[in-house]
């Protein structure tokens, strides 16, 4: 099987090999995809939870010029063989040099680093196991076996995490057995026998892990949690180490001074803008529903004097193109709740095109099952009780045509 040079050295990150085999993944007419095994690798490839480095193949074609291939996927087979997948076959037994992108594989140290140290600072406050892990592309998260956990809490691992950074400890490579790995006392042990790669930060963590690691935590960088939710496994704690944790940080406070312009203040005083926004918001909604209910009492009494006192019952029909549905159905109540003997169909034009029957309690037909058909028969949809009922069409040209057609029914079945 491959050589895994990163087991030893998460630094190195340029190496030679030899093409062992090649394999076509895909193909489409011209072009090929294909996956390369090495002798000896230092390419990770996506494994708990890690997602694979990126780089590239150097070598010369057969005619001796130089020729670099882009490695963009680095996976394991079923039989746990390592390959790289490329655009551009090389053959078996031709020789390599393998270069990876060190950024991504510095960003992933430092992630998963970070999670061994975050992990293990759960187990030591919360007793609170990860069951799951995920390096992301700009945040991870592990899902800790709990219930909930309390903002004090979040700040103490944190802490925890960021003390353990700060003495710079050093963090060794070590093998064991599976006998000798639970003797030590090994956080989590894979289910396989055999040799067992362990990570051990000093006096604070030991865990079986096969990814790319820190030499030391100061070199993590520093850890920053993000936030909580609740999952299925328990609960799930976002996070960022490293550069990502001070990109992510300039990305907040940019945010912050961005909103704190719109005020404007200072950033610190933005939640308190915001909590008073909120406050004169509610205020102008109570203030807005008072009118319009003050609005619609009127031009109830209005509609009822136009009305007379010939008709029975006395229908009040109208489309209003400058009011929308909350008002339509205001007005509804207010007219047949003010008086008896009263049917009103009313319509707002405004999108979405709706309307609402309604009728006096004293009155017995059935204003819901009328509108059903109606609007049904127009293709929208509706429903309501037989004392009121609300609807909408697709066309506003609609409303004035049923309209009409529900006065009729109801006169004709008076």
């Amino acid at each position: 099987m491959t050589q895994r040079l990163y087991y030893n050295d998460s630094f190195l990150y340029d190496f030679s090999a030899s093409v062992l085999d090649a394999q076509e993944l895909k193909r489409d007419g011209n072009e090929s995809v294909w996956a390369l095994k090495l002798d000896r690798t230092a390419f990770y490839p996506t494994s708990g939870g890690q997602p694979f480095d990126t780089g590239r193949f150097a070598t010369k074609s057969k005619s001796g010029v130089p020729l670099e291939v882009a490695v963009q996927e680095v996976f394991e087979d079923e039989h746990g063989d390592v390959w790289h997948r490329v655009s551009k076959v090389v053959p078996p037994g031709v020789e390599v040099r393998g270069v990876i992108d060190a950024e991504r594989r510095r960003d992933h140290m430092q992630q998963h680093t970070g999670q061994h140290l975050l992990s293990a600072a759960f187990i030591q406050l919360l007793n609170a196991k990860t069951v799951s892990f995920h390096l992301g592309e700009q945040v991870s998260t592990i899902d800790l076996d709990i219930q909930s956990i309390s903002h004090d809490d979040l700040l103490r691992a944190e802490r925890l995490c960021n003390e353990v950074i700060a003495e710079d400890r050093p963090i060794a490579i070590r093998y064991a057995n599976r006998e000798q790995a639970q003797q030590m006392g090994v956080r989590k042990l894979p289910e396989r026998e055999g040799e067992i790669r362990l990570i051990e930060i000093e006096n604070f963590d030991l865990n079986a892990c096969g990814g790319t690691h820190a030499r030391s935590t100061g070199q993590i960088g520093g850890l920053l949690l993000r936030r909580t939710e609740k999952v299925k496994q328990g609960v799930r704690v976002e996070f960022v180490c490293g550069l990502r944790a001070v990109l992510t940080a300039r990305r907040d406070f940019q945010l912050l001074a961005d909103a704190s312009g719109l005020y404007p203040c200072a950033p610190a005083d933005v939640p308190d803008n915001i909590s008073k926004q909120r406050e004169d918001a509610r205020a102008a909604q109570k203030r807005e529903a008072r009118l319009l209910e003050e609005l619609a009492e009127l031009k109830a009494a209005q509609l009822l004097r136009d009305a007379g006192e010939a008709e029975r019952p006395k229908f009040i029909v109208q489309v209003f193109e400058d009011r929308d549905a909350v008002f339509i159905k205001l007005l509804a109540q207010k007219v047949t709740r003010s008086s008896s003997g009263v049917v009103a169909l009313l319509a707002s034009s405004q999108p979405p095109a709706a309307l609402v029957f309604a009728r006096s309690s004293d009155g017995n037909a059935d204003m819901g099952s009328l509108l059903r058909d109606l609007v049904s028969a127009a293709g929208g949809r509706g429903g309501g009780g037989k004392d009121f009922a609300q609807g909408g069409v697709p066309d506003a040209k609609q409303l004035e045509p049923l309209l009409e057609q529900a006065r009729s029914r109801l006169r004709d079945s008076a």
